[in-house]
């Protein structure tokens, strides 16, 4: 089973009939024809239970893995005809990541894991400091470019996880779980925050467990065994998020 999305002709990450198997003594198959696009400026939601294939999905639009059969196109362009090298490179200047464990260097200053995708990029050194204030001030964080992880609260953390996936102005936004390791109020100012970026146009897609969290998208995407059971469209007026329509596959 598969299901296309066609939601605008400007779009910035797709797959079709995407598929992944793994072989741990026997075949599992992760995503099993996975159509999915994403227009730019949307916010999505990607939802299911352990073993539905929303990590997977997530590596193979991030250029972390590469689909067995089917294709991965980001900007244009065919991610499975790419060298490994112009792969990384897709990967550092068209995407951003944001992770449940926030991944950021423990002896580096705020300023110094945001500039981090400059530097591996070859970007010039000129500029990435004031770079690094400019996105640190903007989520709030101005006041504390030279504190290390350890000085940071966890929502302050994933500030700087998510000014570090910015840096490089990406097209697409990957989040993991962003809130997963948050209490509930930090977690409710990360969503805001990621609620300002899609209102300047950024294209972010979000996995996470939580119905809750996912209401804050535009749409919700459902994986079942691989596959794409369902697509929920949701009301995009903040102060009644609801789900207006659904579209399934049976």
């Amino acid at each position: 089973m598969s299901q296309t999305q066609s939601l605008s002709t400007d779009t910035v990450v797709a797959t079709r009939n995407a598929r992944r198997t793994y072989y741990l003594g026997e075949p599992v198959h992760a995503l099993d024809g996975v159509s999915l696009s994403l227009p730019a400026g949307s916010f999505t939601a990607v939802m299911g239970p352990s073993g539905s294939g929303k990590s997977t999905l997530m590596n193979l639009l991030g250029c972390l893995d590469t689909p067995d059969e089917g294709e991965v196109e980001i900007g244009g362009q065919r991610v499975t005809e790419l060298s490994d090298s112009k792969r990384a490179h897709l990967r550092g200047t068209e995407i951003g990541f944001i992770f449940q464990t926030f991944n950021l260097m423990p002896r580096l200053t705020a300023a110094e894991n945001v500039t981090l995708p400059m530097v591996f990029n070859n970007d010039v050194e000129t500029g990435r400091r004031e770079r690094a204030e400019q996105l640190l001030t903007r989520v709030g964080l101005g006041d504390r470019l030279d504190h290390v992880p350890s000085e940071l609260s966890g929502g302050q953390r994933q500030r700087v996880a998510t000014a570090r996936a910015l840096v490089n102005e990406p097209s697409l936004v990957l989040a993991d779980e962003p809130t997963g390791n948050l209490d509930t109020d930090t977690g409710a100012e990360i969503l805001r925050l990621f609620e300002e970026l899609h209102a300047e146009g950024r294209t972010i897609l979000m996995v996470t467990h939580e119905r809750q969290v996912a209401e804050h998208a535009e749409q919700i995407v459902h994986l079942v065994d691989g596959e794409i059971a369902e697509v929920e469209q949701l009301d995009t007026d903040a102060s009644n998020k609801r789900t207006v329509t659904t579209d399934e596959t049976h």
